[in-house]
């Protein structure tokens, strides 16, 4: 206890010194003052907008080679000697589309076993060892509408890494233990799915649009992944993985000819099947006007979604569609963010989304969230920007920002060789020209503000909105009863 005493007393006397030597060291020192230029009138008043910028230098693409292997696989090449590095991306034409009503889930764990259990050489654990030994990665999965496979391998280590690529895709055991642990993780996302309001909303936005049986919105409950065994597992994937229904793409340090071979050695004796794909059914939309309220009685706040069915990205007014949305919700500079927000300051976060999907419609909603008092005059105020959109042109001030920021940003879709193969495979997989992308720069120069004023109200039903509403109804600032009929949405998670 004295040493420390003692110290603080040492410590506040040499603290003392050192001001009092501060002190007269600076005593005679004298400032001076320093002139700094004027800057002229012009220059003050200039504005950023008279700045002028050179032309930005043409995009070239790199070339990439496409061959079909004798056993079907369409394969894509692109070499880039950067680093060390060879990177595989894999399409498969699957899906959870294709899975049964009574199953949801089945597509999946069936992408997500196949890595992890292993495969008849091999378990996972050991995989998952051998690739750490090389500081290498394969994963598997399956979405929507495709199954997706990836490989990350050093340049000396490629004969292992496309070995067990090819192995995973082939041959896997989908070991009980792996299906187990599969299905524990989906039931925990089951359980947690009514946590978090924003995907509540999402979720059974998506439900309204599509319908809750649809392809494109339904989801998992435990009977469904209950009633999922390896056998049908292994049925899945018997349907579609096959060569013939594979697309792989390629790309790092490597010679082109060499790379083929390798990939011939590590995918031989793998034979085509001719496969048919199951039916999906057409969708039809209904536009119509609704009013739907998820209860949610233990958070202040509304999360809000309104809109209707969106479009397909083949259709012609998709590039104007783009500017319009910019000019409605997408940004800062947004009349949905201006006017909703900053304006009448009725909102914490406001945006608007027309998004388009490669082989079905996509859906077109505004949403927000707010406070629960002002719940149905944010309602009505975005309801007003999606009609005025559709009553009036665009300003020129506006559509020249919506132009300007889809371009200035149009160089990050080619950042990587590897952003560009895999969009390259992507256009293959829909069938979509290999230059969308391009194109869509050269369309989105060409839009003016009447082609926004004209798709608007083509494609927009401001009067057939489908509005959900995620919150708390007895502190809303009018009853929802207001904007019409309510349909009051039940999201109780059925038992196990």
């Amino acid at each position: 206890m004295k040493a420390k005493k003692l110290f603080a007393v040492k410590a506040a006397a040499l603290a003392l010194f050192c001001l009092v030597i501060a002190a007269g060291c600076f005593e005679n020192v004298k400032l001076t003052k320093v002139k700094l230029p004027k800057l002229k009138v012009s220059q003050q008043g200039a504005s950023y907008k008279r700045i002028k910028y050179p032309k930005l230098g043409d995009i070239v693409m790199p070339d990439v080679g496409k061959v079909t292997l004798d056993n079907g696989i369409k394969l894509f090449l692109l070499e880039d000697h950067e680093l060390p590095i060879i990177n595989v991306s894999v399409m498969i034409r699957t899906g959870s589309i294709f899975e049964p009503a009574d199953e949801i889930g089945l597509a999946s764990i069936c992408g997500e076993v196949m890595r992890t259990g292993g495969t008849k050489t091999r378990t996972g654990d050991q995989i998952d060892e051998e690739l750490e030994s090389i500081a290498a990665r394969v994963e598997t999965s399956i979405g929507v509408d495709s199954g997706s496979a990836s490989m990350s391998v050093l340049k000396e280590d490629v004969d292992v890494g496309l070995e067990i690529l090819a192995d995973v895709l082939r041959n896997p055991a989908f070991a009980e233990d792996k299906i187990e642990l599969a299905k524990i993780k989906q039931r925990s996302y089951i359980s947690r799915r009514n946590d978090n309001p924003g995907y509540i909303a999402s979720r059974e936005y998506y439900k309204l649009i599509y319908g809750a049986d649809s392809v494109y919105a339904r989801h998992t409950e435990y009977a469904t992944i209950n009633a999922i065994s390896r056998g049908d597992l292994v049925e899945f994937h018997k349907k579609f993985f096959y060569p013939n229904n594979i697309r792989l793409a390629v790309w790092g340090d490597f010679d082109s000819e060499q790379i083929i071979k390798k990939i011939e050695k590590a995918f031989a004796g793998w034979q085509q099947k001719v496969i048919i794909l199951p039916a999906v059914g057409d969708f039809k939309y209904e536009y119509k006007s609704t009013v739907n309220l998820i209860r949610k009685d233990d958070i202040n706040q509304s999360n809000i979604f309104l809109g209707h069915i969106g479009g397909l990205k083949s259709d012609r007014d998709y590039f104007a569609l783009v500017l319009m949305n910019r000019v409605l919700g997408q940004g800062f500079t947004s009349r949905l963010f201006r006017n909703v927000r900053s304006r009448m300051g009725l909102t914490y976060s406001v945006f608007g989304v027309y998004s388009a999907e490669y082989n079905y419609p996509g859906v077109f909603y505004v949403g927000s969230q707010t406070k629960s008092e002002s719940t149905v005059k944010a309602i009505e105020a975005m309801e007003q920007e999606i009609k005025k959109i559709t009553e009036e042109e665009v300003t020129e001030e506006e559509l020249e920002i919506a132009r300007e920021s889809f371009l200035n940003s149009f160089v990050f879709n080619f950042d990587t060789k590897g952003e560009v193969i895999r969009r390259l495979l992507v256009y293959d997989y829909y069938d979509y020209p290999e230059d969308f992308l391009m194109k869509m720069k050269e369309k989105i120069e060409e839009v003016t503000r009447q082609d926004i004023l004209k798709v608007a109200q083509k494609h927009l039903r401001p009067e057939d909105v489908q509005v959900l509403v995620v919150g708390r109804p007895g502190d809303f600032d009018e009853p929802l009863s207001a904007l019409g009929t309510v349909n009051e949405i039940d999201i109780t998670i059925p038992e196990q």
